[in-house]
């Protein structure tokens, strides 16, 4: 299937999308996550992005695993498997609905860091999220019809962002968030 890769201007409403994507899925993820946490570059504001929320589903154990996949099936969603990204299962969402990615991790994988590194270090330099979305939109041309040289393209400037990002923290503020083990504060999600 060709997908065209399509990098448009932040959308305000990006943040309201992914409350709403959530609250659909609490009812049935509600006793068996830690956290869900909108992640990717719509969960940066002001950064250009694919209109596409990310989503990773944080669990506590990877022992979890089963049961959640099971949740998920039961409104709809279709387990891709890891897609060559250890730690990290991918869903295809039900037909119709808000277009996303969703993910689920366990809190000790490398990968929902390393989501976590990236958003919060674009968040907190607007330097890095303008060059960052330059070169989105340049790539975006280049491999228009291309997702794997699109997101290939990218790596290099993640990896540099997420090292400014490592550098200027400690591994600690890039843990999940203790309201995570409370779950006091709607399951520590974060928009």
């Amino acid at each position: 299937m060709l997908r065209t890769i399509e990098v448009v201007e932040y959308d305000p409403d990006w943040p309201d999308w992914f409350r709403r994507i959530r609250t659909a899925l609490l009812p049935s993820l509600e006793s068996l996550c830690v956290g869900i946490e909108h992640v990717g570059s719509t969960s940066v504001p002001g950064l250009a992005a694919k209109p596409i929320i990310d989503i990773d589903v944080v669990i506590s154990s990877r022992s979890l695993f089963p049961a959640v996949r099971d949740a998920l099936a039961s409104i709809g969603y279709v387990h891709r498997g890891n897609l060559e990204i250890p730690g990290r299962e991918a869903f295809e969402r039900p037909s119709g609905g808000l277009p996303h990615h969703l993910y689920v991790c366990s809190v000790d994988t490398p990968n929902l860091h390393n989501h976590l590194v990236l958003r919060d270090t674009l968040r907190a330099r607007a330097d890095l999220r303008e060059r960052y979305a330059a070169v989105k939109r340049q790539l975006a041309v280049t491999h228009r019809d291309d997702v794997d040289g699109y997101v290939d393209a990218k790596g290099p400037v993640i990896e540099e962002i997420m090292a400014i990002g490592r550098a200027a923290a400690t591994f600690e503020d890039f843990q999940p968030a203790e309201s995570w083990q409370s779950r006091s504060d709607h399951h520590g999600t974060n928009g």
